[in-house]
């Protein structure tokens, strides 16, 4: 499936920001959004009135422009806004905050259906009877969501398993999404429960990239907070799928991809921008993420 998504003010927002797509089959398609810094991202989007479309917002926030401007929808931090309106054909326009991570899927009715072919009576905008009706609603994402969602913005594997790993995170999202159990088991982790505990460990992950070149140890970051170690630990764990510094790992690796896409520093002085004093560490460090040396991943853009 191909998208219409263009990208607007190209020349302020694309050095650093991406939009992916990847199909998933003929009716199902898939767009991660990732815009770190700068001013807002602008994109078009002209979707088939078909499709269902999911936005999810793992990191930012963004808006949504329906009939030049008329009307306005927010998408949140941490939620996910569902459109369906096979009765008209609505271009928009969104608006990405900085700083943000967001998926948007995009499914027919049909293809939804054969998910979920033995229970296709409990989603409402799925039975035949609502078929032809506009269906919107806006959720909280779980922590289960949040986890799944963070694990495709990081894809751990390389090369061409990544498009299956990203399917199948798709598919695992979906399911957590219409997931209505009373009984999710989040029991691995249970202080999730508490909101403020959440708070905290979020707090965690901004103070380390902030911190990014000098970064604090876990025992300072968990007096910074105000959880102990090992909550610390297994929290960041089960809200962003990944230890503390495999993350902070990741996410210099990223920047320093954003820097060398630049064209404006060498290799060694990207390692030095991201807290790397060994510029040899560094580039160990981008191989294994990358699976290619800084030079020979600028060589093949």
């Amino acid at each position: 499936m191909e998208l219409s998504i263009e990208i607007l003010q190209s020349e302020i927002n694309t050095p650093k920001s991406r939009v992916k797509q990847l199909a998933l089959n003929e009716d199902e398609a898939m767009v991660k959004v990732e815009h770190p810094e700068g001013e807002d991202l602008g994109l078009k989007i002209d979707v088939d009135q078909s499709l269902i479309q999911f936005y999810f917002a793992f990191e930012g926030a963004a808006t949504f422009s329906f009939n030049q401007g008329a009307y306005q929808l927010q998408l949140k931090t941490g939620t996910c806004l569902l459109f369906y309106n096979p009765l008209q054909s609505l271009p928009m326009d969104m608006m990405v905050k900085p700083g943000s991570k967001l998926l948007h899927l995009y499914l027919s009715v049909e293809s939804l259906h054969r998910m979920f072919v033995d229970a296709s009576e409990e989603l409402a905008f799925i039975n035949p009877e609502n078929v032809d009706k506009k269906f919107y609603s806006e959720t909280a994402l779980n922590p289960v969501t949040t986890l799944a969602l963070s694990q495709i913005f990081q894809l751990p594997v390389n090369g061409a398993s990544q498009s299956i790993y990203e399917k199948a995170k798709v598919y695992e999202i979906l399911a957590w999404y219409f997931n209505r159990s009373e009984e999710t088991d989040i029991e691995s982790c249970p202080f999730l429960e508490n909101e403020d505990n959440v708070q905290k460990i979020r707090l965690a992950k901004k103070i380390l990239i902030e911190k990014m070149t000098d970064p604090p140890t876990i025992p300072q970051l968990a007096k910074e907070i105000g959880l102990n170690e090992y909550r610390l630990k297994e929290g960041f764990k089960n809200i962003y799928g990944t230890t503390v510094f495999k993350y902070l790992s990741d996410y210099r690796m990223d920047v320093a991809r954003h820097i060398l896409e630049d064209g404006k520093v060498k290799v060694n002085e990207a390692a030095y921008q991201i807290g790397y004093t060994n510029p040899s560490h560094f580039i160990a460090a981008f191989r294994k993420k990358f699976g290619v040396t800084p030079k020979k991943y600028l060589m093949n853009r």
